[in-house]
């Protein structure tokens, strides 16, 4: 089982994939582990492709989330199944409000609570920025694959 789950920040790629991990015993990938340095900037996506790709060859099966689409269209070939999590502005926007604390990313509660507004702000110009992680560039990903996937639109269906 090779999985990527595509989607906006607070579209819920990381409790699916969670969920994909305790049910098929498989090791997971953020993508934000890969695609920033510890202050906060973009790596070179030829750094963040080398561990990716790292990280495909060291495990059978897996789970890959992230927004990242120029990470995502090169590993595109080494996946078995593509999800596209794509419930709306407003269903993201309250996962990003009801988000637990993230010690991965934040060093307390607090920076995370910090930012909120900034990840709120960024997730309502999902549908019109044109970068990759806009809807747009997640939509041709989506379309452009060829093996199994689907798009979700309710938190609900996913499995």
């Amino acid at each position: 089982m090779k999985i990527i789950l595509l989607g906006n920040a607070g579209s819920g790629k990381s409790t699916l994939a969670r969920m994909l991990m305790a049910k098929h015993s498989i090791a997971c990938l953020s993508l934000d582990e890969v695609a920033f340095c510890g202050d906060a900037k973009r790596r070179p996506l030829k750094e963040s492709l080398s561990a990716v790709k790292l990280f495909i060859e060291k495990n059978d099966g897996w789970v890959i989330e992230g927004c990242y689409s120029d990470i995502i269209e090169n590993i595109l070939p080494d996946c078995e199944e593509l999800m596209f999590l794509n419930p709306g502005i407003e269903t993201c926007i309250a996962h990003c409000y009801s988000r637990p604390w993230e010690p991965e990313k934040f060093v307390s509660d607090e920076k995370q609570q910090e930012n909120l507004e900034n990840l709120v702000s960024w997730v309502r110009t999902y549908e019109t920025r044109e970068d990759e992680y806009g809807l747009s560039r997640h939509r041709k990903l989506y379309e452009s694959f060829r093996g199994g996937k689907c798009e979700y639109r309710d938190p609900t269906q996913y499995h």
